[in-house]
């Protein structure tokens, strides 16, 4: 009897390990990448018309983190390529997620806290390496989406300013070309070493914020513990950006450590993704100050889609937050950050994104205005961020 019974705990055991291996990660996209409507959408004509003469460009997508092959059509989440070139996408930034501590809060979040990542990376079958290590993690992405380029002749990984012109020449030519970029979402990745901003160029990335959920060894997070300024290794790291012509991104920045960057940096900047604390008052969200020093760098702010970033639902509460920020300083600091991946509530998937487009011409922006937030603005900060050669490899 009793080795009946060691027998079915085994049983058991195996089972469970089977299904934490091929259905926990799943299980989590499904349920943490929510849509508030469940495609087809449907767009007033006049969008529709306006939507298919853009190049999308969104600056923050998190679809590496997540168990989908990019380049293959799926019905969860919020993206892959076909889904992002059915919504008029050109150039997608996407962003390498390393650590999110449990129980993150827009109130505070201790970086202490236990990491959820090893856990999804290891449902994924990720390589062991990537299990301990924050910098693998992001390494291990790239190569996740390198694999996908290398996949899909209409796909390019953009790395410089010759490859983001070669990208809006095949544009005209065919609109299934589609840029990608390499960002990394707080570099804690760098795991207290300065010479991996190296490690991360050299796979590919050319944008990179310090801070995201936590405070960090670089500086205070927006929705860290102590909210403080930019330490001697975070200006050391910023220094070695700059070297490498990395673009900066304030996103989860804290307000000291956004003046800190600004007081020792030149150049555009971005915010990659963001709401306004003018719309919806949130430590998460961009001040007013704030808004005026990122435009008066010639930098862009972009706005994103989830619904606590809003303080609303719908494309309507987006639009309104970019009408702020156009407002404010004008429309060619407005650029779309989405989050689509991102664990959060958005209006739609990417197939969707013909009803912001609606959303921005009810708000009163002509189909010019509309051209540069959806994607010209951020095409022109890249001209300047972006390096001129490919780096050494």
């Amino acid at each position: 009897m009793l080795r009946l019974v060691l027998y079915a705990l085994a049983g058991l055991l195996v089972l469970a390990i089977v299904g934490y291996f091929t259905a926990a990660a799943p299980i989590a996209d499904a349920r943490y990448n929510t849509v508030q409507a469940e495609p087809p959408y449907g767009a007033a004509k006049r969008a529709e018309a306006v939507h298919d003469t853009l190049t999308v460009a969104d600056l923050h997508n998190d679809l590496l983190l997540w168990p989908r092959d990019p380049l293959r059509r799926h019905d969860r989440g919020h993206t892959d390529v076909p889904r992002l070139r059915e919504g008029g996408v050109g150039l997608q930034v996407f962003a390498a997620v390393t650590q999110v501590p449990l129980g993150r809060s827009y109130a505070g979040t201790d970086a202490d806290a236990l990491d959820q990542i090893p856990f999804l990376a290891a449902a994924q079958r990720w390589p062991v390496r990537t299990w301990t290590s924050r910098l693998e993690r992001a390494r291990y992405q790239a190569k996740k989406l390198r694999r996908a380029v290398a996949r899909d002749e209409a796909l390019m990984l953009l790395r410089t300013r010759a490859d983001l012109d070669s990208l809006l020449a095949q544009r005209r030519e065919a609109s299934s070309a589609m840029g990608t970029l390499l960002a990394v979402e707080g570099l804690h990745a760098l795991e207290g070493d300065v010479a991996n901003v190296d490690t991360l160029a050299d796979d590919g990335y050319r944008m990179m914020s310090l801070t995201h959920l936590h405070d960090n060894a670089l500086g205070g997070s927006s929705t860290g513990l102590d909210n403080g300024g930019l330490t001697d290794f975070g200006a050391a790291v910023v220094d070695r950006l700059a070297a490498r012509d990395v673009t900066v991104d304030l996103a989860h920045a804290s307000e000291a450590l956004i003046d800190d960057v600004l007081a020792r940096t030149d150049g555009p900047v971005v915010v990659s993704h963001t709401g306004v604390r003018a719309t919806c008052d949130s430590p998460r969200n961009l001040s007013d100050r704030h808004i005026e020093a990122v435009a008066a760098r010639e930098g862009v702010i972009g706005v994103g889609l989830w619904e606590t970033a809003l303080c609303g639902a719908g494309p309507a509460a987006a639009a309104a937050a970019m009408r702020h920020v156009a407002d404010r300083v004008g429309v060619e600091h407005v650029a779309l950050g989405t989050d689509f991946d991102g664990t959060v509530s958005v209006p739609f998937d990417a197939t969707g994104l013909p009803l912001l487009t609606e959303a921005l011409l009810d708000e009163g922006f002509s189909t010019r205005e509309i051209e540069q937030m959806m994607g010209e603005n951020v095409i022109r900060v890249l001209r300047r961020t972006l390096p001129s050669q490919k780096p050494r490899e």
